[in-house]
């Protein structure tokens, strides 16, 4: 059901879903009921009674999240924010980042963020520390999941150009010789050029069929991303 879980601070966990737990977005494959029996599976298995979701619309907008609200209430953002309650992104190429950090008081600051290729060339990895940040959260780590890597993810030529020439850590090749795009090095190069290390890099999307990948199958479904504060 999971790719990886770990302890990202003390009392503070993270997990990356696989294939394995089923679609877990509204808004591709399965009907509502099952998207509703997997995510209760996925929560159950992690010991949690609820997680906040969002929606995603390849943006930069960061919302803050005090408390989970019920699905037709979920922020349209592309990433959300916490003092501890459990967060979600899903993606299946995209880039899932988890981030985390203290704030003064010792308690922790967390954030689940949707990075592809629009959301990259925004900033919403970025947007997404500094809104940290404000929250005064410190000592902060990010971990990213599974993905599409830049050997597989083939893009037009004046794409690949534009978006390197911004950022030139996301050009890439295939394996195959054409333009590509390698979206996990660009947030790499974004989190280091602010301070923020990478702890942990998931495996391509489309090279691995426990993973759902889009490109390799559009509509099967989407995995997730999720941090929280255990006890929460």
């Amino acid at each position: 059901m999971f790719t990886w879980q770990a302890e990202l601070l003390p009392g503070v966990r993270g997990a990356f879903t696989s294939a394995e737990a089923g679609n877990l977005a509204f808004h591709v494959g399965d009907d509502a009921s099952g998207v509703r029996r997997n995510r209760a599976a996925v929560h159950a298995a992690l010991g949690l009674d609820a997680v906040q979701y969002m929606n995603q619309v390849h943006g930069k907008a960061v919302t803050l999240v005090e408390d989970i609200t019920f699905e037709t209430d979920a922020p349209t953002a592309d990433g959300l924010l916490s003092r501890g309650v459990p967060l979600a992104v899903m993606v299946a190429d995209c880039v899932p980042v988890l981030l985390a950090g203290v704030a003064q008081d010792g308690s922790p600051v967390l954030a689940a963020v949707h990075a592809g290729r629009p959301g990259m060339a925004l900033g919403i990895v970025p947007e997404a520390v500094s809104r940290m940040r404000e929250l005064g959260a410190t000592e902060l780590a990010a971990w990213l999941g599974p993905s599409v890597c830049g050997r597989c993810y083939e893009v037009p030529g004046a794409m690949r150009d534009e978006i390197a020439g911004a950022l030139p850590a996301a050009g890439s090749e295939t394996s195959w010789g054409t333009p590509a795009l390698d979206i996990p090095a660009g947030v790499v190069s974004q989190l280091s050029a602010i301070g923020v290390p990478v702890l942990y890099r998931g495996e391509c999307t489309m090279e691995h069929t426990s993973l759902f990948s889009h490109r390799r199958a559009p509509g099967e479904g989407r995995f997730a991303g999720i941090i929280w504060q255990e006890g929460r």
